[in-house]
């Protein structure tokens, strides 16, 4: 369950009219920040993101669904994050318990600042230069409509 915080935040940048990933964002944080405080841990920094936006979907956030090159196993996940969305949550799956306890014991150094950047590393190297270049304009747009 994301905190209250966590949901005003997402709620707010909904008001507000921000991309379903922006709202995303405020709950791959709230993980990110429970790893490192030790309340579980993460194989990787992508496994801390990942569980992130399944915390989102559940929530509700209108997320896209995973890419077509993700594992089956991954686009069904994702689906029936959104269709808990949809009925207002539901009972957590045996296995999805166990999972919780599995987490406990991974490691913590998954969302140290080395291993989120060297994510961002990654994932921005698969990305065009065109699409990488968009993406500096829209964040330098941004960043001045916001001083204005």
């Amino acid at each position: 369950m994301p905190e209250k915080s966590t949901l005003a935040r997402a709620r707010r940048d909904k008001r507000q009219g921000k991309a379903p990933s922006t709202q995303a964002g405020e709950f791959v944080r709230e993980e990110i920040h429970h790893v490192r405080e030790g309340k579980h841990g993460a194989r990787s920094a992508k496994q801390a993101i990942a569980i992130g936006l399944s915390k989102a979907r559940r929530a509700g956030v209108e997320l896209s669904p995973p890419p077509r090159g993700a594992k089956r196993s991954t686009r069904k996940s994702a689906e029936a994050a959104s269709r808990a969305a949809a009925h207002g949550g539901t009972r957590r799956s045996p296995r999805r318990a166990r999972s919780r306890r599995a987490l406990k014991r991974e490691k913590r150094s998954a969302t140290s600042r080395k291993a989120l950047s060297r994510q961002a590393k990654q994932a921005s190297r698969r990305r065009s230069h065109a699409a990488r270049s968009a993406a500096a304009r829209k964040a330098a747009r941004t960043r001045r409509a916001g001083r204005a």
